[in-house]
């Protein structure tokens, strides 16, 4: 580590400890503090820089910076500023200001069918082009946004009663929607951009989709082996619903109906009467 000379030392002292070769930190930053200053007046005579003190101060100041420090040029300055059509955007925000883009279909067979609603247009715009662009690097082919007729509901309020019948107002609401058609979508991918869409769902924004899902020839077998995994589940929630084959309840039947309280609640007076052939 550097350390700080006493002042007491003799000026080449200090020449003679720099000239030798040390591995250590330059302590050229303290020397500088360490040389004695005298005053110089206009009328005292000239700056020497020939003399043996001068030449050495300027060969130790060489030495500590570096013979390529003192030669080297400053980076040369642009001649005019630059201006803000000069600067690039990131790739990122480029495309925000471009069209989204869109995959191709192999087939053309619709998968989603996304139909957006509000009562505002830009709102709209905004969230169709958010959708497309999800729909793009999830890897689905879309199609839109293909604008909907608009629909157009009108009400009459009358502003009073009896003789201010007349007094009415009118009030419109207009609705605008868009279409968005996924094709040749896998479903993973299709309930994935759904969940992101209604992840970040825009403000004043109405969604409704219809997905269709296709399954082989034998789809009825299918269904009837996942029923018959899922019989245990079924019985015992079914069971709290309705009366079991083998039950208490279905025996007295006929003493739950004869009750009182069951003929009142059912608008009934007679009882009952099992009658067997």
């Amino acid at each position: 580590m550097a350390t700080s000379t006493p002042l007491r030392i003799p000026w080449r002292a200090i020449v003679n400890s720099a000239s030798k070769p040390s591995t250590g930190l330059l302590r050229t930053p303290c020397i500088p503090t360490l040389l004695p200053s005298t005053r110089r007046h206009a009328s005292s005579e000239p700056f020497d820089m020939s003399s043996s003190s001068q030449v050495e101060r300027q060969q130790l100041v060489d030495s500590s910076l570096g013979a390529g420090a003192l030669n080297s040029e400053p980076p040369p300055q642009p001649t005019s500023p630059l201006t803000p059509s000069d600067i690039r955007l990131p790739r990122a925000v480029q495309a925000a200001y471009l069209r989204p883009l869109r995959r191709t279909p192999t087939y053309g067979v619709p998968t989603c069918d996304l139909q957006l609603r509000s009562y505002s247009v830009r709102n709209l715009e905004f969230f169709s082009d958010f959708a497309l662009r999800a729909a793009y690097y999830l890897g689905l082919p879309a199609h839109g946004p293909v604008p909907l007729p608009r629909i157009v509901e009108r009400w009459t309020v009358p502003r009073g009663s009896f003789v201010h019948k007349k007094s009415q107002e009118n009030f419109e609401r207009r609705t605008v929607r868009r279409l968005i058609q996924i094709r040749d979508g896998e479903a993973q991918a299709q309930e994935l951009w759904l969940a992101f869409l209604r992840k970040h769902a825009f403000y004043g924004i109405g969604m409704k989709a219809n997905v269709w899902e296709f399954a082989g020839v034998e789809v009825g077998k299918d269904m009837d082996a996942q029923m018959e995994k899922m019989r245990d589940e079924l019985e015992t929630t079914l069971g709290d619903f309705a009366f079991k084959r083998n039950g208490e309840t279905g025996k007295n039947a006929m003493e739950v109906i004869n009750r009182e309280n069951f003929r009142a609640a059912t608008g009934g007076n007679a009882p009952m009467i099992k009658k067997t052939p």
